[in-house]
This record gives structure tokens, C-alpha cells and sequence, in this order.
């Protein structure tokens, strides 16, 4: 692989503008050697100098010798505040773009520098916080473990010698610093380095361990939650567990940090060694020797942190076994396997062959025309549509996430997941082929069963397919064993159960885009409430239901059908106070529009007449123009009239602009499907009404997929613009002068 795609490909995306524009600096060399070729000098060699340079430029060996004065120096490099190149050839013939080069280097490294001094400053604080805190966790595991010793007041200054000893038996001696580490200055000893710590730190912390809970922030809301200290070994585990936690984020944090510096050393390194072969000077060395004496060359105090974290981690969280404690700080890349291709082309092929079935059962039982086709597509067909909803959107998840990984982005950072848990598009296609092929033998069996005389007589059986079908999804869905990615199903219901809990739960990324998806799964989650009325309410045998009419129902099929814009519109509530953002008010309003809309729609199906059809077209004309707007402008970001990009964002990952425009028109096109169901559009003949509304759900789900690209797609630039590549974990103690600074 060359150098450039494999530096493309190993840099922190979010940070991306601050590493070194490696194919810039590699064009500028371009244009050096193409002016140099174009220049045909009149000297003797020239056509072998031309070849010389060329070949140097691609990569090849020569056996030319150029006749040039290789021993002066072409450079004089500054590193006084700014590092400044001063090109000293200038005056030969092509030197001005030399001379450009090195302006362009130079802006490059200084830029470099600049980010990395000031991401490391970052980490020392983060470091002396991180002290701070296993200060006060290791007086609390004393605390804890030796409930007898007494804490004296903070007054008395220094502690008892018992108390010292009980707590330096938890940390790192000098001497072993020194026979492990070697000396270090005193400015890079202090980071991460857990000085003897007095239990009077107890009297001036408070704890903040409790987990947000629905209880917890109600409790908050009150003022009567607890911060105080209890000394339980409950309240020492969860201590311990977010310390675990802030260690392994500031790891992977310190790691990327001095995988940034390397690969910049890297990159400078490479792009003075083609200078020097498409110019023939040796440049190379004096710039070298300055990157290796400025601060991103020489600096070791991010390794130092490592060490320190490394040594601290091992020792005070996995009881000293290294192999344990390194497997911690740096968890394995899942590695895909051969099985799930294989069962994803098994079951692939399996539903297609179930569909060609189901077909060719339809046809040659002719029951198109059959007298109980109606009874059918009423009583049967919304059970089975659950899982073509369902499987559908699967479908678009996993083609979101192999354009977000073609085009590099990090959905794993965005949605919080654990490193090494994520899900790949091919294990999401391998969960929708299963269900597929799980739902599709089901309907075939059902017909099959039907047709057939023998077993025609098992009313109750031939009934119950579906439900089975939904017991075995939900079966699988809350599993506690560790099959069936379980983490992934985990992190699912936890953020279910925070969509049906919006008001109390702090509302994170992972929480509202759920309930984005639920906002278009509306037909799915009216499926559920047609399989309480079938098999609870209806006589299932006969497919005889009448639920439907009860008003019970009728008032049920507008709840449940909002239930995800309201979470949506509490989430945005919350975030409105928490972050004091106008715009998620704004948001909030969009979304009670759409709660009026629909509430508007439903009733004009269920009670017809020129009233309802007019608040229901009026409703719905508001809320489609909003949210196409919301849905174009503020989650994508585009039509900004000044861009870079006309009319589109200033900067994009998918290089054909044309992709942006069809996804806008698409966009408003299938945002009016809304409309279809208000005016009464002439049905097609050869569907019938559910059916209808089947084509009109999946549509909207295919928009939602489309959607979550460009979504995802711009908070992923947002987070480059910010240079956000970690996420925050909350801190155990709360230190009393934090508050009163």
C-alpha cells in the first residue's frame, strides 16, 4: 500500500485538519517536477536529469547520476516561536516554486505543532484530574476496607502515621519509579503520579456514583438526592467502576495522541525524501533534525503518561496481572468470520427461494380471486407486514453503515458504541436474512396449511404462526445468554426503554435517533396493537374481529401511533432546559405539529366528512413543509446559499455533488407521500387497502434509511470541525474548592 492511502487511512478522522496535508504537499512536489521537465534546461545530461527526476518521482531506482553540487545547503531552517524555511536557491530557474513548497511545509508543520502542544497540555490536566480522584478512591477503599480508622479534620495538616501507612501500601513508591521508570524531570513525574493521600481528602469530596435512573431524577428534581459519603461497598464498586472507565478513555486517548505525532514525524520524513529525489539536493536532513528537535519529535511525555497509566491501572484495578489489564486498556478488534458470510448467503438464497414459493403458491391456488382474499389481507397480512417492516429497515441500517465506513464515518463514536462491539453491515444483513427467512416460511406454511385438506382442520394452529414467530423474535431480543451479539441487544433495549422514559433520562445521541427511527416504524408499532386485538379480543379461529370498531381501539390506534413523537417532543424539552438551545424548542415544536397531524389524519379515516379531511390536509401541509425543512437544512446541513458547494455544505464526503440534490428531491417527494393518505389519491386497483398502506409504511422507511446517512453524515463533520474525537466520562468524586472556584 503507498504511503499516502496508508497514512489516509490510519489518521483520527475527527482531527483530520490538523494532521499534515500529506497529498497537498505531494501535489506542490507534482507541479515542481512537471515545471522542471517543462523547463528542458540546456545543459549536458538534461534528458537524463528529466528521466532521473521522473523515475524518482514514481518510485524507481536509476543508475543516472545527476552532475549538481549535492554538498551546499539548499535550506536554512528557523525554529525561533514559528518555524520559518528559508530556501536558499531561490535564484535558479523554477526556485519560486521551491520557494512555495517550503512556505506550504512550513504552514503545515507549524500547524502540526500547534495541535499537538495543545492536546497534550489537555492530557496533563486530564492526568492531574485522574490523580485527584484515585487520591480520594484509594482513601475511600481504606475507608472501606478499614472502617475503624478514624479521619481527622483537614485542620490538623499532616496525618497520622498509621493512616500514611495504611495508604501508601496502596501506591507507587518512589523506589519503585526509580528501578522501573529511571529518572525523570519533576515536570513529568507529577502527571499521574498518586502521592500518599490523607483520609482527611474524605471530608472535602463529595460522590457522584448513583446511575441516572427515572428515580434518580426525580429525586434531583426535588434536591433530595444523596452526595455524601456512606462508606458502603456498593458505593466503593461503582466508584471503581467509572475510575476503570475514565482510565480506559484517557488510554485510547493517549494512544491516538502519539499515534498522531508519529504518523506526522512519518509523513514529514517521507515528503523531504521526495523533495530531495525530484530536486536532487539533500534538504532532507537539515529539515529532519528540526522535526526531530521541536516538540512533536521530542517531546516523551505522552509515552510517560502511558507508562504511568499503564503501571497505575495493572496495579490498583486488575490486581497486578498485566496480561488482563493490558486486555482492558486495549480491547481487540472484533475480526470477522467466515460463518456469518456463510449464513448470510444460506439464509439470502433461502429467502429468495421462500419468496419464489410464496409466489408460485398464490398463482396455482389462484388466490388472487379467491372469495376469502379479503378476509385475508384484513385479518392476516397486517401480521406478517411487522416483519417486512422490520427487515426492511434492517436492510437500510446495514447499507448506512457500509457507506459510513466507505466514506470513513466514525458511527461507532457517534452512537457510543463499545470498542470491539459494533455491529458491521454483514452481521446486520445476516440478523435480516434470519428473520427473513424465519417470517417467509411462516407465511408459507400458513398458505400451505390453508390449501391443504389434511391440515385445513387446525384452525388454531394455522393461526398462531405469526404469534409463535413474534415469542421467538422476542426471545431472542431479550435473551440474557451471551449469543446473538448480545451487547448490541443490550444497548438496544437500554435505549428503548430511555425513548419510553424520555423525560427522565439525560437524552444522548443514541436515544433520540432510536426514536427517530420509531417515528417512521408507525405502522409497525400499530401491527403490535392489531396482534392484542386479534388474538386477544377477535376469535382468531375464525378470523372473526370486530375490535377494530370498538372505540376502545380506535383511540388506542392514535396513542400508540404518537407515542414516538412524543418522546421525540419531551426529549427536545429536555435537552431545551438542559442546554438552554432555542433550537430545540424549535425542534420540539416540529414535532407536536406532527403529533397534530396525525391525530388529525386518524380521525379523518375513521369518521370521513369535509371537517376532519380540512384540519387533516392543513395539519399535514404544516408539518411536511417543517419537517422537510428541519430534514434538509438543520439535520443535514445543506442549502447554504454562500457554501464552498452552492447550495449544498462547505464540505462533503460523497465527491458527486449530483448524490446531495437526488437525496433532497427524494426527500420532499416521499415526505408528501404524507399527503396521499389525506386527499384521497385514486387507489391502485390491483392493491388492496392494506397493501396499500404496506407500500406507503415502506416508503417511509426507505426515506428514514436515506435520512440516517446524511445525518450521521454531518455530525460526523461537526465533530471534525471540533476536533471531538473521545467522549466525556463523568468522575466519581467531586472536590469541594472545584465548586467555589
Amino acid at each position: 500500500m503507498k504511503f499516502g492511502k496508508e497514512f489516509a487511512s490510519q489518521i483520527v478522522q475527527e482531527w483530520q485538519e490538523a494532521y499534515v496535508d500529506y497529498n497537498y504537499l505531494k501535489s506542490v512536489l507534482k507541479d515542481i517536477l512537471n515545471f522542471n521537465i517543462a523547463a528542458s534546461p540546456e545543459v549536458e545530461g538534461s534528458l537524463k536529469r528529466r528521466l532521473s527526476m521522473y523515475r524518482a518521482f514514481s518510485g524507481l531506482q536509476t543508475s543516472f547520476k545527476v552532475s549538481q553540487n549535492n554538498e551546499d545547503e539548499a535550506i536554512l531552517v528557523s525554529s525561533e516561536g514559528h518555524y520559518q524555511t528559508m530556501f536558499l536557491m531561490s535564484s535558479e530557474k523554477g526556485g519560486e516554486n521551491e520557494m512555495v513548497f517550503f512556505k506550504r511545509l512550513d504552514d503545515e508543520f507549524n500547524k502540526v505543532i500547534t495541535f499537538y502542544q495543545k492536546k497534550v497540555e489537555e492530557v496533563k490536566a486530564e492526568a492531574d484530574e485522574l490523580s485527584k480522584q484515585m487520591d480520594a478512591l484509594i482513601a475511600l477503599r481504606i475507608k472501606v476496607d478499614k472502617p475503624s480508622i478514624r479521619i481527622k479534620n483537614s485542620h490538623l495538616g499532616n496525618p497520622g502515621r498509621s493512616e500514611m501507612e495504611a495508604i501508601q501500601e496502596a501506591e507507587m513508591t518512589s523506589e519503585e519509579e526509580e528501578a522501573t521508570r529511571g529518572k525523570r524531570d519533576t515536570a513529568n513525574t507529577k502527571h499521574m503520579e498518586f502521592r500518599p493521600a490523607p483520609l482527611e481528602i474524605l471530608d472535602h469530596i463529595k460522590i457522584n456514583v448513583e446511575p441516572e435512573t427515572p428515580v434518580s431524577t426525580l429525586k434531583n428534581i426535588i434536591h433530595t438526592s444523596k452526595s455524601n459519603l456512606s462508606f458502603s461497598k456498593e458505593e466503593l464498586r461503582k466508584a471503581e467502576e467509572q475510575m476503570r472507565k475514565a482510565f480506559v478513555e484517557f488510554y485510547q486517548k493517549l494512544r491516538l495522541l502519539k499515534n498522531f505525532c508519529l504518523l506526522n514525524v512519518l509523513a514529514f520524513s517521507k515528503i523531504m525524501k521526495k523533495y530531495d529525489k525530484i530536486t536532487s539536493r539533500k534538504a532532507s536532513k537539515s529539515y529532519l533534525e528540526m522535526v526531530n528537535k521541536s516538540y512533536l519529535g521530542s517531546s516523551d511525555e505522552v509515552a510517560k503518561l502511558i507508562e504511568r497509566v499503564e503501571a497505575t491501572f495493572i496495579k490498583h484495578f486488575v490486581n497486578g496481572n498485566r496480561r488482563k489489564g493490558m486486555k482492558s486498556l486495549r480491547p481487540q478488534a472484533k475480526r470477522e468470520t467466515h460463518r456469518v458470510t456463510f449464513f448470510l448467503g444460506l439464509f439470502s438464497g433461502g429467502s429468495i427461494a421462500l419468496v419464489a414459493a410464496i409466489a408460485v403458491s398464490i398463482h396455482f391456488g389462484n388466490l388472487l380471486q379467491h372469495e376469502g382474499r379479503g378476509q385475508y389481507m384484513e385479518n392476516i397480512f397486517p401480521l406478517y407486514s411487522l416483519f417486512g417492516y422490520i427487515v426492511l429497515h434492517m436492510l437500510m441500517y446495514a447499507g448506512n453503515i457500509y457507506y459510513w465506513r466507505h466514506f470513513r464515518v466514525n458511527y461507532p463514536f457517534i452512537f457510543g458504541f463499545k470498542q470491539g462491539t459494533e455491529l458491521g453491515y454483514r452481521q446486520v444483513l445476516f440478523l435480516a436474512s434470519g428473520l427473513s427467512v424465519l417470517a417467509l416460511a411462516a407465511a408459507l406454511s400458513h398458505l400451505d396449511m390453508e390449501m391443504d385438506p389434511n391440515t385445513r382442520s387446525f384452525e388454531t394452529v394455522i393461526e398462531l404462526i405469526p404469534l409463535a414467530v413474534v415469542f421467538i423474535l422476542l426471545l431472542i431480543t431479550f435473551c440474557p445468554l451471551n449469543i446473538i451479539y448480545r451487547s448490541s441487544r443490550f444497548f438496544l433495549i437500554r435505549c428503548g426503554w430511555h425513548c419510553l422514559c424520555a423525560p427522565l433520562y439525560k437524552v444522548n445521541l443514541p436515544d433520540f435517533f432510536l426514536a427517530d427511527q420509531l417515528t417512521s416504524q408507525v405502522q409497525a408499532i400499530r401491527s403490535l396493537q392489531f396482534y392484542v386485538c386479534y388474538y386477544v379480543w377477535g376469535n382468531f379461529r375464525t378470523r372473526s374481529n370486530k375490535c377494530q370498531e370498538s372505540s376502545v381501539y380506535q383511540i388506542l390506534y392514535i396513542v400508540v401511533a404518537i407515542i414516538p413523537f412524543w418522546s421525540r417532543f419531551i426529549q427536545c424539552l429536555r435537552r431545551l432546559f438542559e442546554e438552554k438551545d432555542s433550537m430545540q424548542g424549535l425542534n420540539s415544536l416540529k414535532y407536536f405539529s406532527t403529533i397534530v397531524a396525525l391525530v388529525m389524519r386518524t380521525l379523518y379515516a375513521q369518521k370521513r366528512g369535509t371537517f376532519w379531511r380540512v384540519m387533516a390536509a392543513s395539519s399535514s401541509g404544516i408539518t411536511t413543509v417543517a419537517n422537510t425543512y428541519w430534514d434538509i437544512v438543520i439535520d443535514w446541513g445543506l442549502l447554504q446559499k454562500n457554501s464552498r458547494n452552492r447550495w449544498l455544505r462547505d464540505k462533503l464526503l460523497v465527491p458527486h455533488k449530483i448524490v446531495y440534490f437526488v437525496a433532497i428531491v427524494l426527500d420532499i417527494i416521499l415526505r408528501l407521500v404524507w399527503m396521499q393518505l389525506v386527499l384521497d389519491f385514486q387507489e391502485l386497483p390491483f392493491l388492496h387497502k392494506k397493501a396499500m398502506v404496506a407500500v406507503v409504511a415502506s416508503l417511509e422507511i426507505l426515506r428514514r434509511g436515506m435520512w440516517n446517512f446524511f445525518r450521521l453524515e454531518n455530525e460526523h463533520l461537526n465533530n471534525v470541525g471540533k476536533y471531538r474525537a473521545f467522549k466525556s466520562v463523568p468522575l466519581p468524586f467531586n472536590y469541594e474548592e472545584d465548586k467555589s472556584l
